[in-house]
This record gives C-alpha cells, structure tokens and sequence, in this order.
C-alpha cells in the first residue's frame, strides 16, 4: 500500500483490510483481558523474542538506557517478572488485584507488510482494585504503543510502550502487567 500524504503534520497509513484490521484489534483485546485475569503464560505466548517492555517515567521521547523508568525489560527481565508472578507470592499483589482495563482509541500508525509489522496506538484505562492496600481503586489511564510482528503466522508483540498519563507523578506499584 502507498503512504498517504501527511495529515497536519502526521504521517498517515493506508487503510489495512478489513480482516487484517480486526485481527489486530482482537490481538490487542486478547492481551489486555490475559493481563487482566492473571493468565501470565498465555499472555507470555503472545511475546515475541526480541520483546521490549517499557513503562517510562514520562514521555517516550528518550532513550531508556540513559534515564530511569517504571519498567524496561528485555524478553528475559520480562520472563523473570511474569515467573515471579506466577509464584504467587509477591508481597504488593498478595492476594493478586483484580483488574479490567478498557482500550480503545485503536490507531494503525506504521506498516511495514513485507516484514509483517504493525506500529498500533490505543488508549486505555485500567481499573485495579488493591485488595492487598485496604481495597483501595486504583485507576491507570495512559498510551500504549504496541509493535506487532508477524511469527510463524501469528501476531506476537516485539515491543510495548505504556505512556502513562500521570507518568510524572509519583507512582503505586505496578507489581502486575500494565
């Protein structure tokens, strides 16, 4: 597909098929409700092997190896993580905190179809309730950018950024998947 011409200054993509559309949609409602429900080796199956994980203290405008963040795993960090979930014995998620989080906002914002990747934006608020801190509800509004490529015929995600909307503030913990 040709690239659109830019539209106030953003550059724009084509629109996707239909199918293919949805298919990244539902990936990225699949993702959301495995984090969700705590369902760690499902969602780690959705994980490609060059994975970055990144929560950054601000704006993703910088490069993490120069400046802190919440969260910057590679693939084996994030596999440490979700092992350490998995034990059930994490003392800020102890019991686990039910969560739901609500996407939407769902942009396509690069396509490279030769290499089967998708560069997609949405918008999300999750909702946790910290049983473990009083049943205090916690909500988390921000920006995800997914980076999606195409593994052995399935979508798996090679990078996600969440650009939390109070990334500047002080935080809660974040002992679960964002």
């Amino acid at each position: 597909m040709a690239p659109l011409p830019p539209c106030d200054g953003e550059p724009r993509v084509s629109p996707l098929p239909e199918p293919l559309r949805r298919e990244i949609e539902d990936f990225l409602y699949l993702e959301a409700r495995l984090a969700d429900e705590s369902r760690y080796e499902e969602w780690e199956a959705l994980v490609a092997d060059d994975m970055q994980y990144w929560v950054p203290r601000g704006r993703a405008d910088y490069d993490p190896a120069d400046r802190l963040s919440y969260i910057n795993d590679n693939r084996a960090r994030l596999a440490t993580r979700i092992r350490q979930l998995k034990t059930g014995l994490r003392h800020a998620q102890t019991p686990p905190s039910p969560m739901r989080r609500m996407v939407s906002n769902i942009e396509i914002l690069a396509v490279d179809h030769e290499a089967g990747v998708y560069t997609v934006g949405s918008n999300f608020v999750l909702y946790e309730l910290a049983v473990q801190a009083g049943a205090a509800l916690r909500v988390w509004p921000g920006r995800v950018t997914h980076r999606l490529r195409r593994v052995e015929g399935r979508l798996r995600m090679s990078r996600k950024v969440v650009e939390l909307v109070t990334a500047e503030a002080p935080q809660w913990n974040m002992a679960f998947l964002i």
